[in-house]
C-alpha cells in the first residue's frame, strides 16, 4: 500500500491554521492536511483581520448574557444636602469636620462669606463611608436649628453590573488582539492590528474611568452642608434727635396751635375792643363839639 505524502512544515503550518481558526470561530471547514506552509503564511493576514472583526462582535453582542458572580448587594449613590443655623459658625464647622473624618471620611470644597448684615455663612461639602452615612447625617443636623433638608438615593447597581462586564469583555479583546500581534508576519498585519489594539485600548481607558466613578460615588456618600450664622436680636434705639419731617410736622403743630391761641385771644378781646371803639367815638365827639363852640368865643 502506497504512504501517503506528508505535509511541509506541519508543526509551524498546523500551528497558524489553529490560531486562526479559533480567534475567528471557524469550523471544521479549514485547510487539509495537504496544504503547504506559504499558503498558511498567505493566510494569516486575511485570518488576523476576521479573527478581531470576530471578536469585535462576540464583545458587542455579549451584553445579553453578562453576569457578575458575587454581587450581593444593591450599588446606591447617595446624597444629602443640610442648611442648618448655628451661633457660632467656625465652632459648627469644626465640628463637622471631626464628624466626617471620625467616620473616616474627608472634606471637599469649602465655600465662607459675608453678608451685608455682618452675618456669616459656610458651605462645605463632606465625602462619608456609605456605611456611616445616616449616622453622619443625623450628628450634622443636630448642630443647630435645622432649617432645610433633602435626601436622594439613586440604585446604579444595574449600570455597575454592565460596566463591570463590559471592562472584562474589552480586556479579553485586547489580549486577542496582542495574540494575533504576537503571530503576525507582514509588516502590513502589524500596523493593522496596532491600530485596532490603540481603539480597544481606549475603550478599555474609559470603561475603567466609568467604573472607578461609580465605585467612588457608591462606597461614598455626599453630603453638602451650608451653616448660616443666627441673627443677634438687638433692641432698636429710639433716635432723639429731630428730622426734617419731624420740624416739618412742629412746625405745622405749633403754627396751627398759634392760629388757635390768636384766635381765642381775638375773641376774648373783642368786647373790649368794642366797647373801646365806642369810647373812644364818644370822646371823639365830645372833642370836636368842644372845639367847634370854642372857635366862635375866641373870634369875637
Amino acid at each position: 500500500m502506497r504512504q501517503p505524502v506528508r505535509p511541509v512544515r506541519p508543526a509551524l503550518t498546523g500551528l497558524l491554521l489553529a490560531a486562526a481558526l479559533v480567534l475567528a470561530g471557524c469550523g471544521a471547514n479549514g485547510g487539509s492536511d495537504g496544504s503547504s506552509a506559504s499558503d498558511a503564511r498567505a493566510g494569516v493576514g486575511s485570518a488576523a483581520r476576521e479573527a478581531v472583526g470576530s471578536a469585535g462582535a462576540k464583545d458587542s453582542g455579549s451584553g445579553a448574557a453578562r453576569t457578575v458572580p458575587g454581587l450581593t448587594a444593591n450599588r446606591i449613590i447617595r446624597t444629602a444636602s443640610l442648611t442648618v443655623r448655628v451661633k457660632d459658625v467656625p465652632k459648627a464647622l469644626d465640628a463637622a469636620r471631626v464628624t466626617a473624618e471620625d467616620a473616616g471620611g474627608y472634606v471637599g470644597d469649602e465655600t465662607t462669606a459675608r453678608d451685608s448684615a455682618g452675618n456669616e455663612h459656610t458651605r462645605v461639602v463632606l465625602r462619608v463611608p456609605a456605611g456611616k452615612y445616616d449616622e453622619v447625617l443625623t450628628a450634622l443636623q443636630g448642630a443647630g436649628k435645622l432649617i432645610a433638608r433633602t435626601a436622594k438615593a439613586q440604585d446604579v447597581t444595574d449600570q455597575v453590573v454592565d460596566v463591570d462586564s463590559r471592562v472584562r469583555s474589552q480586556r479579553a479583546s485586547v489580549a486577542r488582539v496582542r495574540e494575533l500581534m504576537d503571530r503576525a508576519a507582514k509588516l502590513s498585519d502589524v500596523v493593522a492590528l496596532e491600530g485596532e489594539l490603540s481603539s480597544r485600548e481606549a475603550d478599555l481607558e474609559a470603561l475603567l474611568a466609568q467604573q472607578a466613578s461609580l465605585k467612588d460615588r457608591t462606597s461614598m456618600a455626599t453630603i453638602t452642608l451650608s451653616l448660616t450664622q443666627t441673627p443677634v436680636a438687638k433692641t432698636a434705639k429710639k433716635d432723639d434727635s429731630p428730622g426734617f419731617v419731624d420740624a416739618l410736622s412742629g412746625g405745622w403743630h405749633v403754627f396751627v396751635t398759634m392760629l388757635r391761641w390768636i384766635a381765642l385771644a381775638l375773641g376774648a378781646a373783642l368786647p373790649f375792643a368794642a366797647l373801646a371803639a365806642v369810647l373812644a367815638l364818644l370822646w371823639w365827639k365830645a372833642v370836636r363839639r368842644r372845639r367847634a363852640t370854642a372857635r366862635p368865643r375866641g373870634e369875637t
